[in-house]
């Protein structure tokens, strides 16, 4: 089941609280006490009194007190040292001001999980524009003798989807395959094959350090350029296992749309050429939304495609190591370190990756400080603590001080074997907006709790004195 979105902007302001919203029940209104008949007629009620809330969102002050380096590290202290956390680097920074608060092995390269897409995130605000969108195609194929046969061109959109019109699409404003056929039907060509063309994406089509057993589990497929639900059997549902030929089962879903044999189908890394007759074409959402549904649910397809954009935009090669040096090296441009990264991907699946905590804090750091306003929206793409997304079932249980840090605290997650890490925002206390990333390798059982326990510590510390 997708788990509900609840966002919240934090385009103006630097840090968000999200209070408890205090909702007023109006009384009923009272029941006509007449019938309509004799003397008085019926008793009209009297309006009823307006309702007041407080908002649920409220700016924070930049005056509230930033904690001490030692009071933030007294707190800390026992939390950091529970064994569960294994190998942790952790940094915490003021968000204002960009001064380092706390930090423990901030420098040493550890495998971040998903919260390498932050990175990725990162880079397509800074490189794209927000409303872009990804097109499929369908051409009519331009080489001799071929009458009747049609190409599926990928765009790069892995959000496609393979859906019947009228259900549900995994991803919101999908493109729909169904379309791509009806406008093949009305431009008059009667199709007799299909080729699909990936020339697009370069290079593998798994990276160095993912796992196939992954495809089965349903978290990753080989990046085509052209696939339906990011490789999906069923379209709609996150509990499906991935295909292993995406690009070709598009071409045959859209072959079968049409009446054409899907044995008629053939994948080809040749590219159309440019004078190829266009029949038809479907857009993807805008970035801004597909960042959104990635960071969310941690999409990892989403992730690997996403990140080609920017390389286009960089002019890399579209493929694995050319999206990573475009990630890294426009962060690098909007003066964030990534010099010592390690990554074989962008979406943090990999094994071979490394991040330092440092790297990650200062994503975030850039984000919600003054000096790269074009990454304050990634702020937004980042799951609530208790609300939305990858923390929907987190930070919710009772503490004695309330209900914890759920609705204060923004994060991106990570998480792999014995690997847990966050890297988000969050308003302590006293009201401070401070970012931070904990990245723990070689965890215990209990890795993921202990890893809260750090990030709830933020929240409840205030550590002023």
């Amino acid at each position: 089941m997708r788990p509900t979105t609840w966002r919240t902007s934090t385009h103006l302001i630097v840090g968000v609280g999200v209070l408890a919203i205090i909702a007023a029940l109006v009384a009923a209104a009272a029941l006509l006490t007449g019938s309509g008949r004799g003397v008085g007629g019926p008793k009209v009620p009297p309006p009823p009194q307006a309702v007041t809330a407080k908002p649920g969102v409220v700016p924070v002050a930049d005056s509230a007190a930033t904690p001490t380096k030692s009071g933030l590290a007294a707190a800390l202290a026992s939390v950091v040292a529970d064994p569960n956390l294994g190998r942790l680097g952790g940094r915490v920074t003021d968000a204002v001001t960009g001064e380092e608060l706390w930090s423990q092995f901030d420098d040493l390269l550890l495998q971040p999980a998903s919260t390498n897409k932050t990175l990725t995130s990162a880079a397509a605000l800074l490189a794209l524009d927000r409303n872009a969108r990804v097109t499929t195609r369908v051409v009519a194929a331009d080489q001799p003798g071929a009458s009747g046969v049609i190409v599926l061109v990928g765009g790069g959109d892995p959000t496609l989807s393979g859906a019947a019109p009228g259900q549900d699409t995994w991803y919101h404003g999908a493109a729909r395959l169904s379309d791509l056929a009806d406008q093949v039907r009305r431009s008059g060509v009667t199709p007799t094959a299909v080729q699909v063309d990936t020339s697009l994406f370069s290079g593998p089509t798994f990276a160095p350090g993912w796992d196939p057993a992954d495809i089965e589990g349903g978290d990753i497929a080989p990046i085509e350029s052209v696939m339906l639900d990011a490789g999906r059997i069923q379209p709609a549902t996150d509990e499906s296992r991935r295909s292993v030929t995406p690009a070709l089962d598009a071409g045959r879903a859209l072959a079968t749309a049409l009446g054409v044999d899907p044995q008629q189908v053939t994948v080809t890394g040749h590219s159309v050429g440019s004078g190829a007759r266009q029949l038809a074409a479907v857009q993807s959402a805008p970035l801004i939304d597909r960042l959104n549904e990635m960071m969310n649910v941690s999409d990892n397809v989403m992730a690997e495609c996403i990140a080609r954009e920017v390389a286009a935009s960089m002019q890399r090669p579209l493929s694995f190591a050319g999206a990573v040096d475009a990630v890294t090296n426009r962060l690098s441009t909007a003066h964030i370190d990534t010099g010592s990264a390690i990554l074989s991907d962008s979406s943090g699946l990999s094994v071979e990756d490394r991040l330092t905590a440092k790297i990650l804090d200062s994503v975030v750091q850039a984000a919600a400080g003054s000096g790269q306003p074009a990454l304050r929206p990634l702020l937004d793409l980042l799951p609530i603590a208790g609300g939305s997304g990858t923390l929907s079932d987190r930070f919710i249980d009772d503490t004695p001080a309330g209900s914890g840090p759920a609705g204060w605290l923004r994060a991106k997650t990570g998480s792999l074997t014995a690997i847990n890490a966050l890297a988000g925002v969050v308003t302590d206390r006293s009201g401070r907006v401070l970012s931070f990333a904990l990245i723990s390798n070689d965890a215990g059982m209990s890795g993921r709790t202990a890893i809260d326990a750090v990030a709830a510590t933020l929240w409840s510390c205030g550590c002023v004195a």
